[in-house]
């Protein structure tokens, strides 16, 4: 289909998924998800299953993954005053003990409202109503704020996942280190500890960025013409042992292969910005659909993506429209996994 780049619409990305090929719990072992390979350049697909990715990496090659961790950021409490019941989502830190967090319901979360989480473990004060009608909240606690979460929250899963996740684990991957997620980069949760040193061994370097996945991952696109969907923003750092990794994968001529669109928008948001790959740090809100001319990426691994969404632009802009939807005709029609805890792709 020939695609009008300067007139793309949200519809041209609808694709017809049957609900019962949404996955709602993780397979295990987590590298025994089936995997979908497709050429970029050909368009043909092959099947496989996760751990085969071994097969599919060159000596020299760069795997890139995003070591972002997701905060148990769900949390159940009451209102001091009344009693009443509601729920915080915490989106993004922003300085002290002060939090943007989504309320539910909003109507009861008024500047001033007071609310206790985990009898009394934590407490909250809403400080002010801002953009989307989130709020900006100070959390009071006695202790180490993280731990508290630890105890009392609950993994943000995506709307989609209707089944409790009996082991919160199980929605980070097994590199997760740096805390402040509010949803996994799920591409990564198909590696296990076993399969990353098989990777190493193999003489593929393996790198790691950070960035912080925000809900605006689920944000449909309401938009009619995809131009005028307005992005949210995800603070991010490339550290500079990764970029010194990926120069030098790219001048001996090995390939740049991002696990995520997380790690493909950090990597594409530094190369825009810097014209090169170097250490860097700040806010994107980069958005990639076709037409977009890639920077740093020749690979990448990721799963399969919302109809509508930006991701499924995302990954239409790197190995075209029509490879891209025709994969997903042929995910669907060999009843593959889908969404967070579903299969995986390989965009070659």
């Amino acid at each position: 289909m020939e695609l009008d780049l300067q007139n793309l619409q949200t519809k041209d990305f609808y694709y017809d998924l049957p609900k019962e090929l949404i996955a709602q719990t993780p397979l295990e072992p987590r590298d025994s998800s089936r995997l979908l390979t497709l050429n970029r350049k050909t368009g043909e697909i092959s099947h496989k299953h996760f751990y085969d990715i071994i097969d599919c990496l060159n000596p020299g090659d760069c795997l890139v993954l995003n070591d972002s961790r997701v905060l148990p950021a769900r949390l159940y409490g009451v209102k001091e005053d009344t009693g009443a019941k509601v729920e915080f989502l915490l989106l993004t830190h922003r300085e002290g003990d002060v939090w943007e967090v989504l309320c539910g319901p909003g109507k009861r979360a008024k500047p001033g409202t007071r609310f206790s989480f985990g009898d009394d473990l934590l407490k909250a004060e809403v400080l002010e109503i801002i953009e989307d009608g989130n709020r900006l909240a100070r959390f009071i606690y006695d202790g180490n704020f993280y731990e508290i979460l630890d105890k009392i929250g609950q993994m943000p899963l995506p709307h989609y996942i209707t089944k409790p996740l009996e082991n919160n684990e199980r929605y980070q991957t097994v590199y997760s280190k740096e805390i402040g997620s509010a949803a996994a980069p799920t591409a990564g949760l198909h590696f296990t500890p076993e399969l990353l040193e098989r990777v190493k061994q193999k003489g593929v370097k393996v790198a790691f960025v950070t960035l912080h996945v925000g809900l605006g991952t689920f944000r449909p696109v309401t938009a009619e013409r995809v131009v005028d969907h307005k992005m949210h923003s995800e603070h991010y750092y490339l550290p500079k042992e990764t970029a010194d990794c990926i120069n030098a994968t790219k001048k001996n001529g090995g390939r740049v292969i991002a696990v995520g669109t997380t790690s493909c928008r950090t990597l594409e948001t530094v190369g825009t910005k810097e014209g090169c790959i170097k250490e860097s740090s700040g806010w994107t809100d980069i958005f990639i659909y076709p037409g977009y001319q890639y920077k740093v990426l020749d690979g990448l691994i990721t799963n399969f993506h919302l109809p509508e969404s930006t991701l499924i632009m995302l990954v239409s802009a790197f190995a075209g429209y029509d490879h891209i939807m025709n994969a997903y005709k042929v995910a669907v029609q060999e009843k593959y996994r889908f969404f967070s805890f579903g299969d995986a792709m390989f965009i070659y």
